[in-house]
C-alpha cells in the first residue's frame, strides 16, 4: 500500500493550519508599543521610592553603566512604568544616601533615556525629570571644573565641558516634545547625565580623577545602614 497520498494530504493540511494560526495571531496580537523587558520590569516594580544605584566597580553594574540606552516608544511615554521611573529617580537622587545633582536611568539599572537634572539656572533650583532627552548642540567654548559621580563614589575629576548646549527631550509634564538653551553648570549636568545614557562616565573625559576622603567619610555611616546594598532580587548578577 502507497502512503505517499495521505502524507501529501496530511503536509497540506497541516499547512493550512500553520498559515490561519499565523494570520490570526498577527491581527489579534498588535505590537502595543510597550517593549519594556522583564528584567526592567523588574527593577520598575519592585523597586522602593529610593532605588539601589548601580557602581562601576561591580562587574554587573559596569555592563549596564557602559551600555546606550534606548528611547521610550510614544506608548512607553504614557505609562506607569514611566510616572513611576520618573518619580523615583527624584527621590533617589535627593535622598540623603545620595545628596546628587543629577541622575540617569541607567544607574539605577535601567537602559533607559531618562534623567533627572538640579536646575541651577531657575528660581526654585527644582530638580526635573527629562525623557529622550538628546544634545543636539555643543558650544566650542570649553570650560574644566570639578565633577563626581553617584555611580563613582568617593572620586571627583576635573573635567572639560562646553559652557552651552541645547537640548531636545520629553516633557513629561506637559506631555510634547521641547527643545532648551542651557548654560553655566546646569548645562555641565545635562552633559554629565547624558553621557550616561551613551554609556560614558565622566572619569572617561576627565583630565585628572581624585579619591575625595570628605565624600567617603559621608558614604561610610550610610554605607553601614546597607543604604548601597544591592537587592536580593536584583536581575541582574
Amino acid at each position: 500500500m502507497s502512503y505517499k497520498p495521505i502524507i501529501a494530504v496530511i503536509a497540506l493540511i497541516s499547512a493550512v493550519y500553520a498559515c490561519k494560526s499565523n494570520k490570526t495571531d498577527n491581527t489579534t496580537n498588535e505590537p502595543s508599543g510597550i517593549t519594556f523587558t522583564q528584567e526592567e520590569l523588574m527593577i520598575l516594580n519592585q523597586s522602593d521610592s529610593v532605588m539601589y544605584l548601580t557602581v562601576i566597580g561591580d562587574k554587573s553594574d559596569s555592563l549596564i553603566l557602559r551600555k546606550v540606552s534606548r528611547d521610550f516608544t510614544e506608548q512607553e511615554l504614557q505609562s506607569q512604568e514611566v510616572k513611576t521611573l520618573a518619580r523615583n529617580l527624584l527621590a533617589t537622587v535627593q535622598d540623603p544616601s545620595q545628596d546628587g545633582v543629577g541622575i540617569s536611568a541607567p544607574q539605577v539599572g535601567l537602559n533607559l533615556r531618562m534623567i533627572a537634572v538640579m536646575r541651577y539656572d531657575k528660581e526654585d533650583k527644582p530638580i526635573e525629570p527629562y525623557a529622550n532627552v538628546h544634545i543636539t548642540y555643543l558650544s566650542q567654548n570649553i570650560k574644566s571644573g570639578p565633577e563626581g559621580c553617584l555611580s563613582v563614589p568617593n572620586y571627583r575629576g576635573i573635567v572639560p565641558r562646553s559652557d552651552s548646549i541645547i537640548v531636545s527631550y520629553y516633557d513629561l509634564n506637559s506631555s510634547s516634545p521641547k527643545t532648551d538653551t542651557i548654560g553655566g553648570y546646569t548645562a555641565i549636568i545635562f552633559q554629565h547625565e547624558t553621557d550616561h545614557l551613551e554609556g560614558i562616565l565622566y572619569i572617561d573625559r576627565a583630565d585628572s580623577v581624585f579619591f575625595n576622603q570628605k565624600w567617603a567619610d559621608e558614604r561610610k555611616q550610610y554605607e553601614q545602614k546597607g543604604a548601597y546594598t544591592k537587592p536580593a532580587w536584583w536581575p541582574y548578577k
